[in-house]
């Protein structure tokens, strides 16, 4: 069997540790650990790469990352992001140096993922041949792809802090950490590459599925971002295989992150049914063919069969009946 995943930062990761335990680790033995066993299925994770950042002469990739770690058993499972065991020497020592910027936690352990990163980047290596490269490492049992390997950041457009009467774009970083969403907003862009293209397999991935999976990660900046890429949106709607999304919201709110303030900007209402209506069914000109949504909501989408089910992922069984669901929901078998 071979599922794809669009997926993005924390909740895409556990999801994808659920979609793991149900079908155990990937057919694809380049990105698996040495010793580890293939199995009989393929995985394949599309991953935004929106949030990616330049900071302090390193490439940051935080959602490549987080998925990385938390498949691999290096995440720090408190905060969801980051290294387990992290320290912050070199932070310290960058604020003491008053180096800008000087709100971004880069934890040491973390940096020397960032510098291995950079300098393969700067080798001349794309970022899906980096991201394989580290994944030999930490074996997380799926295949992580970029959804591009050019340059593709969202930035926000925000009023000017020192002129509120003039707007101007800030990485969304910024927008996320530094001011938590928490400014005057009027929009997102991808900044970067004139012209994008998905990464390599990407394409692939999703025309040769069985099944396509929304994780539940955010709507509007994680897989936003990745429906932004030239190519992808149109794959989706033309694979032969069902596109199943999960919501990212349980009773009308997000469990964990600002979705709500990123849907607020674009004017979609945080709820199951808005979020299904965003993304719109395949019969139209949307993407889905099936969405979940958590017994606490209701939504009626044209064109997309919905079920409630238990969307809580508490753990990686319970996330992986969330993945039986969605299979069930289009007829297919796991």
């Amino acid at each position: 069997m071979k599922i794809t995943v669009l997926v993005g930062g924390v909740g895409g990761a556990r999801f994808l540790q659920g979609v793991r335990e149900l079908l155990g680790r990937t057919a694809f033995p380049a990105v698996l650990g040495e010793g580890s066993e293939p199995g009989p299925h393929s995985v394949t994770a599309i991953v935004n790469v929106g949030d990616d950042a330049w900071m302090h002469g390193v490439r940051i990739c935080p959602d490549l990352d987080t998925c990385m770690y938390t498949l691999g058993g290096g995440i720090d499972t408190e905060r969801g992001w980051g290294r387990v065991n992290e320290t912050w020497h070199a932070k310290e020592e960058l604020a003491a140096y008053g180096a800008d910027p000087d709100w971004f936690g880069l934890g040491d352990r973390d940096l020397a993922t960032h510098l291995i990163r950079t300098q393969m980047l700067s080798a001349g290596f794309a970022l899906s041949d980096v991201t394989e490269a580290l994944c030999r490492r930490w074996d997380p049992g799926v295949r992580l792809l970029p959804a591009t390997n050019d340059r593709h950041e969202t930035h926000v457009v925000v009023n000017d802090p020192d002129d509120p009467d003039t707007k101007r774009a800030i990485h969304f970083q910024e927008w996320w950490v530094r001011h938590r969403a928490d400014i005057p907003t009027h929009g997102f862009a991808q900044v970067g590459a004139d012209d994008p293209a998905p990464a390599p397999g990407v394409l692939e991935a999703i025309a040769e599925a069985d099944i396509v999976l929304l994780a539940p990660s955010n709507p509007v900046v994680s897989i936003g971002a990745i429906l932004s890429v030239p190519g992808i949106r149109g794959a989706l709607r033309t694979t032969a295989a069902p596109v199943v999304g999960i919501s990212p919201v349980i009773g009308g709110h997000p469990l964990r992150g600002m979705a709500d303030a990123c849907l607020d900007v674009i004017g979609v209402e945080t709820s199951a049914e808005a979020i299904g209506d965003y993304y719109g069914a395949r019969s139209g000109n949307g993407i889905l063919d099936g969405w979940l949504i958590a017994p606490e909501d209701s939504a009626t989408v044209a064109g997309v069969a919905v079920r409630s089910v238990p969307l809580l992922m508490t753990d990686p069984p319970t996330t992986a009946q969330m993945v039986r669901d969605a299979c069930e929901l289009v007829d297919i078998d796991v």
